[in-house]
């Protein structure tokens, strides 16, 4: 009878930590998740030419929680252990509902060029963030490199706005804070959890309230679908809410949350670059010298040893 019942004896299964790349390719790979965000703002101004604000945040949610889904469903993947669903709660509040909700906002009355402050402080908030929840502590040339990039960023991107603060201020503040936590929770997981995973949970975890809100929105908020409208809805779901956000907490879980924070220091200067482009937006001489000041800051951060 021992015999049979060790015959029987369930086989156990191996759990795997996802396999960490190298400090080149997650530097690389962290850099494609700004370039993606890089086309947030401009995206959301073109999907606000068709969409209301609200029926815009819901609808992107709604089409990203659909495509995460259906790669969870069909690579079979198991939910997550209870003890990660709190973190996910806190990536799901801050990426998926809080930073695109109050921008958007912001965006109503905002250009994209004064919303870009909101980037250029998020990579300083990012670090804060990381010390205070991981207990990171970076040294003074990184803080110090990190400080400069962003008084940089923000002097640029507010000499862009002519210096005026306006209402959506303070929704760009609180968008700051919330996408903050977010990405840090979202770091953290991912050095337990794949990347993609991570935010493809908290995408389904919103799902249930994203579906009503946007049948809500849409039957109060008129929708005119242009070619405009239709192609920024798709990016701010395909592009920033999901593919981005792989990228990037892949990337933070293999050089580091508050390394990883800095190359968002390039994102402002993208987005002024893409609102040339994309919504004609004029773009001042000052942008190469920003530019070369934050890319000297990039390297420092890079280079400076926590």
């Amino acid at each position: 009878m021992r015999a049979e019942s060790s015959a029987i004896a369930p086989t156990p299964i191996a759990v795997s930590i996802p396999e960490t790349p190298g400090r080149g390719t997650g530097t690389l790979l962290a850099a494609l998740g700004v370039t993606a965000f890089s086309l947030t703002f401009p995206a959301t101004a073109w999907g606000l030419e068709g969409f209301g604000p609200w029926s815009l945040v819901a609808v992107r949610s709604v089409l990203a929680a659909l495509i995460a889904g259906a790669c969870l469903l069909a690579l079979r993947v198991a939910p997550p252990e209870r003890r990660h669903w709190a973190g996910l709660a806190v990536v799901a509040a801050g990426v998926v509902v809080g930073f695109p909700m109050l921008t958007t906002l912001a965006l109503r009355t905002s250009t994209t060029a004064h919303a870009a402050v909101v980037v250029g402080l998020l990579p300083l908030t990012t670090a804060l963030f990381s010390a205070l929840r991981m207990g990171t502590r970076p040294s003074r040339t990184f803080w110090t490199a990190a400080l400069a990039g962003a008084a940089a960023v923000v002097a640029f991107t507010v000499r862009q706005s002519g210096g005026a603060l306006t209402s959506a201020d303070l929704y760009l503040f609180a968008a700051l804070l919330v996408c903050a936590a977010g990405y840090t929770e979202g770091g953290r997981l991912a050095r337990v959890m794949p990347g993609w995973q991570v935010i493809g949970w908290a995408l389904v975890l919103c799902l249930p309230l994203a579906l009503p809100a946007a049948a809500l929105a849409l039957s109060y908020e008129p929708v005119q679908l242009t070619g405009h409208s239709v192609a920024g809805v798709l990016w701010v779901a395909a592009g920033s809410q999901f593919l981005g956000l792989v990228v990037w907490y892949r990337g933070m879980a293999a050089i580091g949350i508050p390394r990883a924070s800095q190359l968002q220091l390039a994102q402002p200067l993208l987005t002024l670059v893409w609102s040339v482009l994309l919504l004609g937006e004029h773009l001042t001489v000052a942008a190469p010298l920003t530019a070369a000041a934050v890319l000297v800051c990039i390297a420092v951060t890079q280079r400076a040893r926590g």
